[in-house]
């Protein structure tokens, strides 16, 4: 395996003190600051970087105001790295560092492979007892009070041409289509072996350029809710969710970030490997959500936003007719 996934990404901003923040609240490690930039670090050691969106050595941004700048994936070995060199030499935008390379892509964004510097870590996940399968035996299933992020799991963008954004990611490194929405969209992992998708490219009628969402990989399907009703505790705005995606399986929670975009917890997506077949699906609500709560839930009444809060009567009220 070449490509084993985003080792770190680098978001241009406006408003730092605010961005560090919800970063901390999100989960994350800072391990460095200064007044221009801010590094923190998922528990696997993918790093996050927010700097102010004037720095000078910042990349080109796709779209006008906070965006994702940059991001880097890891590899498995340096020889990969020479490989990627002759293939992309030519390219818009080379840059060769020796231990970090890159290119443009066709949708403008500052793309940069490393050997990945990436801890391999064990944490503790629910066990899911089904019917035919009770792997938790005499033990509760966890509850969060907030989220603690493995990694960058995937990236999503708005690009101007499907086409030519997926042609670079697969025959350049060695991408995999996952699905797709034909000539509007792409969902790609780095190897036949992995999660269903480590990048999604979408084409809007528009055809524009832009950053979607970043998505945090976290243990399971509780710490998507506890995280995502701390950061409503905290008063971050939810997007969408929590909620499930039927293309990919995994459970999800987005909420408006200020360094760009939005930002996702998820947890239990599909895996597949060399004998999975890409699918081609229609765009709509019901294929991006089989079911979804709208403006989140409330982390101190741990109901729907605005709903209001529990009376416990509903135990002992009588039937109405």
């Amino acid at each position: 395996m070449d490509v084993l996934g985003i080792d770190e990404i680098t978001y241009g901003a406006d408003d730092l003190p605010k961005c560090k923040q919800f970063f901390l609240d999100w989960g994350m490690k800072l391990v460095e600051e200064s007044a221009d930039a801010l590094v923190f670090e998922s528990l696997n050691g993918c790093r996050v970087i927010v700097k102010k969106s004037d720095a000078a050595d910042l990349p080109p941004a796709i779209e006008e105001g906070p965006t994702l700048r940059e991001v880097v994936w890891g590899v498995s070995a340096p020889e990969v790295l020479q490989r990627f060199a002759k293939r992309i030499e030519t390219l818009p935008g080379y840059v060769n560092q020796g231990d970090r390379l890159g290119c443009t892509d066709p949708n403008g964004l500052a793309v940069r492979f490393q050997v990945t510097k990436k801890r391999d870590v064990s944490v503790e996940c629910a066990q899911m007892n089904t019917w035919n399968e009770k792997n938790r035996i005499n033990q509760r299933s966890p509850a969060y009070e907030q989220a603690a992020p493995i990694e960058v799991g995937h990236v999503v963008f708005f690009v101007k041409d499907v086409k030519a954004c997926e042609k670079f990611y697969t025959e350049n490194f060695g991408f995999v289509a996952s699905d797709r929405y034909p000539d509007r969209g792409a969902f790609l992992r780095c190897a036949a072996e992995g999660g269903h998708h480590d990048i999604f490219l979408l084409q809007t009628p528009a055809a524009r350029a832009g950053l979607n969402h970043v998505a945090f990989t976290v243990r399971d399907i509780h710490e998507v809710f506890g995280g995502g009703m701390n950061m409503s505790r905290k008063g971050w705005d939810t997007q969408l969710g929590p909620g499930r995606h039927p293309i990919s399986s995994a459970y999800f929670w987005y909420f408006q970030n200020p360094a760009g975009g939005l930002i996702e917890y998820y947890a239990d997506e599909d895996q597949l490997d060399e004998h999975w077949e890409a699918r081609d699906f229609e765009p709509g609500p019901t294929m991006f959500a089989e079911w979804a709560i709208e403006g989140g839930i409330d982390g101190n009444t741990r109901r729907q936003k605005n709903a209001a809060a529990p009376s416990g009567k509903f135990l002992t009220d009588k039937p109405k007719h």
